[in-house]
């Protein structure tokens, strides 16, 4: 059983589009020379081919993508103090950062 496989959709109109060509070569009728019929075929494959080539390769709009604006949480509020610490052999004082 094979897995899904999935085509984009240009890819897939594409196909359908060669598909279609080849399709509608075999069908075939006999032409005749005198009127213009051919050669408004022609142009009318042409001007056709034309427009859903152009539809096919416009770029795509999307829209911009503003992100949020950034969020300023103060720190927490800190500060030194003097503090007596046992050093081993006796009390010394230092300075301790102390923050809430």
């Amino acid at each position: 059983m094979k897995p899904n496989v999935q085509i984009p959709c240009r890819q897939s109109l594409a196909i359908s589009l060669a598909a279609l060509t080849v399709f509608s070569g075999l069908v075939t009728t006999p032409a005749t020379a005198g009127g213009g019929d051919v050669a408004a075929g022609l142009l009318g494959g042409l001007a056709v081919g034309a427009l859903v080539g152009s539809a096919a390769a416009q770029p795509r709009y999307y829209a911009p993508y503003y992100a949020p604006a950034p969020v300023y949480v103060p720190g927490p509020r800190c500060w030194l103090e003097h503090e007596r610490v046992w050093a081993g052999y006796g009390y010394v004082i230092q300075r301790v950062r102390v923050c809430e």
